[in-house]
């Protein structure tokens, strides 16, 4: 069983370690992380992945990487529930259980699943691609879930996925989904030369931010998180590391939380170093509320 342990420092951050389920309903709209780690092996976070509940639903799912699956079910979420799927980019750590929750599905939901993807460029498919990959009927890895992609195949029928894609080429936000009362928005963001989307939900009046992987290069996601609610950051590498075309120093996610105003921070896909220094260089330019994340921590959006 496990327990939680949550250590505030300051009044300003909380950790929350080897966590429990926390239970999300009740809130009228809530983040919970099913994965706070990054692609390194860590016995105590998986990859990252994320929910937002509104009300006793959970109604978004950004991201599956490994170990997410599970965490998935220890939320108590339900597939049917599932308005959409977010997906950031296709690096392993944020689409391994993608397959693992396809598989687990049979029964649990009627309709079509939306789920969202980035196009692909000369390193990467297109999400489209990526999913006849995994799941075509003929030559997918994975060819028992082709109904997920539409094939007829009795006896083994999973909801089929409705694919949607955001082009990456575009330098503006576009609209992924508007429906009972959720509108997310999609926007590309700079991860290497890696196709990689940032998610922003607007729902009962507050908005929450997903940037996953980015070095903070560019300037409109300062723009695109604007006033969030909450905006959830990266804290993939030490502040010692060098630059990296991949992931943004501790220090930039700090002053990217500042310029955006957003009223809290969640950091999560937290990389295996000495966190003490990260997060100090995070409060220099960060002023507002700081969550250091943990799996299956709940935030109420206020």
């Amino acid at each position: 069983m496990f327990r939680s342990t949550i250590i505030s420092l300051l009044g300003f951050f909380s950790i929350v370690s080897n966590a429990s389920a926390q239970t999300c309903v009740g809130n009228p709209v809530a983040v919970q992380i099913l994965g706070s780690g990054g692609p390194a092996i860590n016995p105590e976070r998986a990859s990252a992945g994320y929910l937002l509940w509104v009300g006793a639903q959970a109604r978004l799912l950004f991201d599956i990487g490994g170990g997410s699956y599970i965490r998935f079910g220890q939320t108590r979420a339900k597939l049917a529930d599932l308005a959409m799927v977010g997906i950031s980019h296709l690096h392993p750590d944020h689409t391994s259980d993608l397959a693992a929750l396809m598989w687990g599905s049979n029964r649990l939901r009627v309709e079509p699943l939306p789920i969202v993807g980035p196009s692909g460029n000369d390193v990467a498919p297109d999400f489209t691609t990526f999913l006849s990959r995994m799941f075509d009927a003929k030559s997918g890895a994975y060819q028992v879930l082709g109904s997920t992609l539409g094939a007829e195949q009795p006896g083994t029928e999973r909801p089929r996925l409705d694919v949607r894609i955001v082009d990456v080429t575009k330098t503006e936000p576009t609209k992924v989904l508007d429906r009972d009362g959720i509108s997310v928005t999609a926007l590309r963001i700079p991860h290497a030369n890696l196709p990689t989307l940032a998610y922003r939900v607007e729902t009962r009046g507050v908005s929450v931010v997903f940037s996953s992987d980015q070095n903070g290069t560019d300037r409109k996601f300062v723009d695109f998180a604007k006033n969030a609610n909450v905006l959830i950051m990266h804290l993939a590498i030490a502040s010692s590391a060098p630059p990296s075309p991949l992931h943004a120093s501790p220090a930039l996610v700090g002053r990217l939380g500042q310029e955006a105003g957003a009223k809290r921070l969640i950091l999560g896909h937290i990389g295996q170093f000495d966190l003490d220094p990260a997060i100090a260089d995070v409060k220099k330019a960060y002023t507002g509320a700081l969550t250091v994340g943990g799996d299956l921590q709940c935030t109420p959006v206020q």
